[in-house]
C-alpha cells in the first residue's frame, strides 16, 4: 500500500482529481466506460470540484455510491444530494435505493447494479477505523455472501454500504485521508491492523493520499 503525503487539504483534493482523471481517461480508452465508486464526505466534495474543471469523458462515467445513509430524498446527510450537486448532469449516476421500504431488498436490487470489477473505489476513513459503512461492531463486518448490506444505526442512520467482497475485487482502491484526528487509524490502516475494519480492505491495488495532518 503505497502512501503520498500532501501539504494540506486542498493539494491532497487536487492530487486526487489528477488521479481519476488519469485513471477515467485509461478505463474509457481501453473499456469504453469508467466505473468508479465514492464514499461520502467533505474530503472528495473537494476532490469533485477539481475534478469538474479538467477534461473528463463525464458521459462514459459511471458513479456508483461506496454508502448511504438511510434518509428521505434531497436530506443534507444522503451522500447523494451532495454528489448531485458537484457533479455535471451528464455524469451517469447510480444511487443507493435508501427510500425504499424494503431495505434488504433493495440491497439485492443495488448489487445487481454493480459492474464486476470496479475500475476504481474511493474510500475513507474514520477517527474509529471505519471506512464506507463498515462499522466497528457492526454485523455488517462479516457480510461475505452479498455485495451490498444494510448497517445497524450509526451516528442516527442505519446505512446501505458495499461489503468487503466487492471493495477487495475493485482493480484499484483510492484513499483520502484529511485531518489530525486521522492520524491514528491511518497509521494502523498502513501497518494492515485488520482489528479495524478499514485494515480488512485487502484489495491488491491501493494508495492513500493522505494531508500533513493526518500522516503518521
Amino acid at each position: 500500500m503505497r502512501l503520498e503525503v500532501f501539504p494540506e487539504a486542498d493539494a491532497l483534493a487536487h492530487a486526487a482529481a489528477d488521479f481519476v482523471v488519469d485513471r477515467a481517461r485509461a478505463a474509457v480508452a481501453s473499456n469504453g466506460r469508467f466505473t468508479f465508486a465514492v464514499s461520502g464526505g467533505r474530503t472528495p466534495w473537494a476532490m469533485f470540484a477539481h475534478l469538474t474543471k479538467d477534461e473528463v469523458p463525464w458521459d462514459r462515467m459511471e458513479i456508483f455510491q461506496v454508502d448511504e445513509r438511510v434518509a428521505p430524498a434531497g436530506d443534507p446527510d444522503r451522500n447523494l444530494t451532495h454528489l448531485q450537486r458537484s457533479l455535471p448532469a451528464e455524469t451517469i449516476i447510480h444511487p443507493m435505493l435508501v427510500e425504499s421500504a424494503d431495505l434488504v431488498a433493495a440491497s439485492a436490487a443495488y448489487a445487481t447494479e454493480l459492474p464486476a470489477q470496479f475500475d476504481l473505489i474511493h474510500l475513507g476513513l474514520g477517527p474509529d477505523g471505519h471506512t464506507a459503512s463498515l462499522v466497528p461492531g457492526d454485523p455488517v463486518l462479516d457480510v461475505v455472501d452479498t455485495d451490498v448490506s444494510v448497517t445497524q444505526p450509526y451516528m442516527g442512520h442505519r446505512r446501505m454500504t458495499l461489503t468487503y467482497p466487492v471493495l477487495n475485487r475493485a482493480t484499484e482502491v483510492l484513499w483520502l485521508v484529511a485531518g489530525p484526528d486521522k492520524v491514528e487509524a491511518l497509521h494502523r490502516l498502513g501497518v494492515g491492523d485488520q482489528s479495524i475494519p478499514a485494515g480488512r480492505v485487502i484489495a491488491p491495488n491501493q494508495v492513500i493520499f493522505a494531508d500533513r495532518a493526518a500522516a503518521p
